[in-house]
This record gives structure tokens, C-alpha cells and sequence, in this order.
């Protein structure tokens, strides 16, 4: 490393001890991000449940047939005042027929009705290793999608999702590098 000192180099003599630098997990999903900007959702800094679905039933309502809804990460329901994840009764609501898909980290992928439908979800569909369709007391899918531990049910859903055409996503990669500091 004394090839690289430098007249500003800080030497901290850690007298014997083990130095591990600091690690910095911060990344973009630059790619799927850009392409996909104007298509989805953000819930960054949404305060309240109320207007996170408020925010998904004006999507819907602006949604062209053939796309769908997205929410892909960014948020957790710990930010909302109710401190609680939505219902899929209020997802349901919220989005009516235009299909949806909501991605909570990369544990957990919620599909409104409408979603499951055009995907041919259903109570035989099998999951992929390590993952799960929830299922409710009785024995219907809830729509709801569990890595557990393995998430390729997750990115197989996103990668599902129709796509926008070449200049929606030239647009889509403009917009996200303009908000990206």
C-alpha cells in the first residue's frame, strides 16, 4: 500500500489491530430502474398507507391497457403513520382491474387479483424452489408471493411484466438519471 501514499495520505497506526474498511452497500438499479422509471410508482418518502394507495388507484386510473402498475422496492410499511402493510382487500380496491405488482424487498411480491389472472396464477400453479404462493385459511391464493429464502419467484414476476417500447424507455432512463445525484 506504500506505493500509493500520497502527500495527503491520513496514516492511522492501528497498533496491531485488524482494520476493515468500511463497506458501502449503496447501488443503483440502473438498467431495470431507467428503462422502467415513468412505469412505476415510488413510495420514497410517502408518509401514510392512505396516500401510498392513494398513489396506486391515480396510476391505475392513468395506466395504459396492457401495462401494469409497479411498485419495485424503495419502501418499507415501518415509513407509513399506520406502521402496517396494506391489505390485499385494499390493493384490490385501489387497482381494479389493471394488473399490479408491488415488491417488498426481495422477501415478499404482492399481485392484485387482475395480476394473477393474466399471469394464470392459480391453486395449482407450482413455485419455483424455495418460494411460495400464500395461500389463505381457505385455500385460495391471497396474491401474495414468498421468497423464502429463494427470490427467483419474485424477479420471474418482474421479468414477466410487459414491456414499453424503446422510447418509453430512453424517456424512462432520461428521467431517472436527471433525479439521480
Amino acid at each position: 500500500m506504500n506505493a500509493f501514499k500520497g502527500e495527503d495520505t491520513q496514516i492511522i497506526d492501528a497498533k496491531g489491530r485488524t482494520i476493515i474498511p468500511g463497506l458501502n452497500d449503496s447501488h443503483l438499479h440502473l438498467t431495470r430502474g431507467g428503462r422502467f422509471f415513468n412505469a412505476e410508482v415510488r413510495w420514497d418518502g410517502v408518509k401514510t398507507l392512505k396516500r401510498a394507495l392513494e398513489m396506486l388507484k391515480e396510476q391505475a386510473e392513468r395506466t395504459p391497457e396492457g401495462q401494469w402498475v409497479r411498485v419495485i422496492g424503495g419502501w418499507s410499511p415501518f415509513q407509513f403513520e399506520e406502521k402496517r402493510l396494506f391489505t390485499m382487500e385494499e390493493l384490490n380496491e385501489a387497482t381494479g382491474d389493471v394488473p399490479t405488482y408491488v415488491l417488498f424487498l426481495y422477501s415478499q411480491g404482492y399481485l392484485n387479483q387482475a395480476g394473477l389472472d393474466l399471469l394464470g396464477i392459480d391453486e395449482t400453479t407450482e413455485a419455483p424452489p424455495g418460494s411460495r404462493f400464500e395461500k389463505g385459511p381457505d385455500g385460495k391464493l391471497t396474491g401474495v408471493l414468498i421468497a423464502d429464502p429463494n427470490p427467483t419467484i419474485l424477479y420471474a414476476r418482474i421479468g414477466s411484466l410487459p414491456p414499453l417500447t424503446q422510447e418509453e424507455m430512453e424517456n424512462g432512463t432520461k428521467q431517472f438519471l436527471s433525479r439521480v445525484k
